[in-house]
């Protein structure tokens, strides 16, 4: 038989008290820290202090507080005495409550005073048989339970005016009700209060009473009342044979845990969490009331992120195959790879159908090959569920040629299959094959083919099927035909292909692209030789076409009638200047400056632009004074930055320049300087005899030129004018080259 307590330490304890006077400290999961052989009072953490050693069971008589003096010191008060057995005791910040046979006391340390005394209300239960209950809600509440009776007890500051010789706090009862049964324990729980209580109940045959098994109740405490929010009977060890003051009822601050103490049995309770009732769902099988829980509590659930799962696993093991691959779309979400297994899973079970209208196919798609095996299976087995997935998914969810190529294998079995050829034709349009498409079209004389090359614009896809298109539908052929000649266009291919070929009809091309296709207007013009400039320039003209009648003038030769109609039909500068560039031409700039010089904007275009073509001073030059142009400064800014630019460039071209030049001098007077081999095989260029004489013993002199040709210096015609200077004959007429210079040999 033992008794516990909870010790409200940094760390939590639960100190347990035997029957034969040991004491175990255990932490809040039941692990045994310490235990004691004898009944002591001391520190846990500390040998500070005093240890007191008692032979027999204790009880205690007198409430002593031991307090520090400032010689550090143990001071000793006496609390309480002279009224019996004090039963129990709770501190709780500045305020101790304890209980004895009369009442509960509740004393304040930081005034010394003694604030109230609560009387026990049913003297008839013998206080030691039905102990009193104490619990500290928060700092101020305190809540005693006594027999069946119920206070909830707060305490307050009194008013300074009514102290007098009374203490500066008092207690007030804010709620008292009686219970149907003896409470054993009590704890708060929020603004609840966990109970426990003693049962004793009549037998309907048999007149005496038989004890029950304890209950745990949660109940919201009012005024004069309290309401039942919560109740359930505990099982322990003997309960049969226990009575009142056997059980207690211990709670843990730091954590929402209830110990419920017998004389056999400790059992742990703690509230029932969202954990705990989705729990009750699985176990009655509600997976859809504990998916919609789980979604609800999401953040708050610990340990059932497979809810889901577990639902599918349910529906697939009771057949219900489209229900389950349903609610993979909410139970799988964005996770590829739990997809992917459940689509293997049901391929493993034959049931690739039923998921198959459940597949993500939004921004979250999964493998291509996962698509194309239920495109393979349903082609295996149902044609038309194969041609309806084709029209609801996307084409870029699987690889196009590959199932072309698996509809064709099957074609081959059964060529004429309608519901194959239309799908075949679909995953052609997709894949932009359009003449293939419409071959299927046609050869199944489709009702819908006129409309299918509307809608998808197949027009140069039919310029070979016409014969076809005609055949099908004569009136319906020949009217595409009439209200579609700008999109059937023969002679664009044709000139794409070949500029030569079809030259004679250049001329309409011009007329048929002004008049329904104008981008590919200006790009002819500037690749066909063979069309009439002048007719041209009449159609561009009456169609007010100003870039093209820009182009063709230009062509034409009358570029100052280009320019002034790009300046005052476009008013575009930056097109003017452009235009003058290309044509580099010195009267163009001029014609350009006068036009710009009465208009800000263009004078600023111009600033900006033509630094490098015109001496912007001739610009400046002629601007008006008293004129405000636009971010003349920027312009005036950059006029310099590129002047800047232009002599840096200068400056670093003749460094580079000289550096070259003075390189290759240095080379080549490296190469002047070597030696040249003269030997027996070496001729006089004048003379044309063995350079070296056959008796090298006579004297004899050579003169070799840089240029390697040599001579005897006997051959060599005299110096000339200048004293000491002489020239290669052979080379003379190169004004002095790299050869001119001399070697000369003597012995």
């Amino acid at each position: 038989m033992f008794t516990a307590c909870i010790l409200p330490f940094n760390y939590q304890f639960l100190a347990l008290g035997t029957h034969f006077g040991k004491v175990f400290l255990l932490d809040i999961q039941g692990n045994v820290t310490q235990k004691f052989e004898i009944v002591q009072v001391f520190g846990l953490y500390t040998r500070e202090g005093f240890h007191e050693n008692f032979d027999c069971p204790i009880k205690v008589r007198s409430l002593l507080l031991y307090e520090r003096n400032w010689l550090n010191r143990w001071k000793t008060s006496i609390l309480h005495e002279g009224e019996g057995t004090i039963t129990n005791i709770k501190w709780r910040a500045n305020l101790i409550a304890w209980a004895n046979n009369v009442g509960v006391k509740i004393y304040d340390i930081s005034t010394k005073q003694r604030i109230t005394n609560v009387l026990r209300d049913n003297v008839s239960l013998r206080p030691d048989m039905y102990p009193c209950s104490l619990c500290w809600k928060d700092n101020t509440t305190l809540i005693i339970g006594w027999g069946s009776s119920v206070k909830i007890c707060a305490v307050k500051e009194r008013d300074p005016t009514e102290m007098r010789d009374l203490p500066s706090r008092y207690v007030e009862i804010v709620s008292a009700f009686d219970t149907e049964f003896f409470l054993c324990g009590l704890a708060p729980l929020a603004d609840q209060l966990v109970t426990l209580y003693y049962v004793k109940e009549n037998s309907e045959h048999m007149e005496e009473e038989f004890r029950a098994r304890p209950r745990l109740d949660i109940i919201q405490p009012l005024p004069e009342s309290c309401e039942e929010i919560s109740s359930d009977a505990l099982t322990v060890r003997n309960f049969k044979d226990n009575e009142c003051r056997d059980y207690r009822l211990e709670h843990s601050e730091g954590e929402p845990l209830f110990y419920i103490i017998s004389p056999k049995d400790i059992v742990v309770a703690k509230e029932r969490d969202q954990d705990d009732h989705i729990d009750w769902l699985l176990d009655k099988k509600k997976y859809e009331e504990a998916l919609l829980a789980a979604e609800i509590s999401f953040k708050n659930i610990k340990r059932h992120d497979k809810i889901g799962m577990a639902y599918i696993n349910h529906l697939v093991e009771n057949g219900d195959y489209d229900a389950a691959a349903r609610k993979c779309q909410k139970v799988l979400g964005k996770n590829m790879e739990l997809w992917e297994n459940e689509v293997y899973r049901f391929k493993t079970i034959g049931q690739l159908k039923a998921i198959s209208q459940y597949l993500p196919r939004g921004d979250l798609r999964l493998r291509p090959v996962i698509y194309e095996m239920i495109l393979h299976e349903f082609l295996k087995t149902d044609y038309e569920g194969f041609a309806m997935l084709i029209r609801e998914w996307p084409g870029e969810l699987y690889n196009n040629m590959t199932i072309v190529q698996a509809v064709n294998d099957h074609l081959k079995k059964d060529p004429s299959n309608e519901t194959l050829l239309k799908t075949l034709a679909e995953l052609y349009t997709y894949d932009q094959r359009y003449d293939k498409a419409l071959e299927i079209y046609l050869k199944l004389r489709h009702k819908d083919v006129y409309q299918l090359i509307h809608k998808h614009n197949l027009f140069s896809s039919i310029e070979d099927k016409i014969v076809l298109l005609m055949d099908f539908d004569k009136e319906k052929a020949v009217d595409m035909l009439l209200d579609n000649e700008d999109k059937i266009s023969y002679l664009h291919k044709l000139f794409k292909r070949d500029h030569h070929k079809g030259q004679r009809y250049h001329e309409r091309q011009i007329s048929l692209y002004a008049e329904y296709d104008r981008p590919n207007l200006l790009p002819f013009l500037r690749d066909s030789t063979h069309c009439p400039l002048e007719k041209a320039l009449e159609i561009c003209q009456q169609r007010n076409f100003v870039e093209e009648t820009v182009f063709l003038l230009s062509r034409m030769g009358n570029c100052r009638r280009a320019l002034q109609m790009i300046m005052e039909e476009l008013g575009d500068v930056d097109k003017a200047i452009e235009f003058a560039k290309e044509q580099d031409d010195a009267e163009l700039w001029e014609d350009l400056i006068s036009y710009s010089i009465d208009k800000p904007p263009f004078i600023t275009g111009l600033l900006n632009n033509i630094g490098t073509h015109v001496d912007p001073i001739l610009l400046i030059h002629r601007i008006k004074e008293g004129m405000r142009i636009p971010n003349l400064r920027d312009s005036l800014v950059k006029i310099l930055q590129d002047y800047n630019l232009q002599i840096l460039l200068r400056e670093g071209c003749k460094k580079i320049l000289v550096a070259d030049s003075l390189s290759l001098l240095q080379k080549m007077h490296r190469t002047q300087m070597r030696g040249i081999r003269v030997d027996e095989e070496n001729i006089c260029e004048s003379c044309h005899a063995t350079i070296l004489p056959s008796d090298t013993a006579q004297a004899f002199g050579v003169v070799v030129f840089h240029c390697r040709h040599m001579f005897h210096k006997e051959c060599l015609p005299s110096p000339g004018t200048i004293p000491g200077a002489q020239f290669c004959n052979i080379c003379s007429a190169k004004r002095r080259g790299p050869g001119s210079g001399i070697l000369e040999m003597k012995k």
